[in-house]
């Protein structure tokens, strides 16, 4: 199963930006839907942002507007900017890729939990 590993989580101000990395481990980028989910502290996991690389990106409401997904897929590394943070936007951030299958959005490829590959987190944290 494919590994990944998030960093680059931090502690800042509102208002200001992070830039998430999330490296994996093989070249799954045109097979895959990769995506961002966050858990603030007592919350259940959320979806953030997701894509099909080079085909198509979604994202949360919730932040729709402050953030970006993006890959580069020489590099092997999943990016995840967020602008204008807000104290609501503290958690653990986490890197998911799952194996995309004909018809799927990329939030349906990483709702099927069994393929599923997480990453341990990195931690956001916003002082307003």
């Amino acid at each position: 199963q494919v590994q990944v590993e998030e960093s680059g989580g931090g502690s800042v101000q509102a208002g200001e930006s992070l830039k998430l990395s999330c490296a994996v481990s093989e070249d799954v980028f045109r097979t895959s839907s990769m995506g961002w989910f966050r858990q603030a502290p007592g919350e259940e996991r959320e979806g953030v942002a997701c894509a099909i690389p080079f085909r198509s990106k979604m994202y949360a409401d919730s932040m729709k507007g402050r953030v970006s997904i993006s890959e580069d897929a020489a590099k092997k590394i999943l990016w995840l900017q967020l602008n204008r943070l807000k104290s609501e936007d503290t958690g653990i951030y986490y890197c998911a890729a799952a194996t995309w299958q004909f018809g799927d959005t990329c939030w349906d490829s990483l709702r099927r939990q069994e393929s599923v590959s997480w990453g341990q987190g990195t931690q956001v944290t916003v002082s307003s």
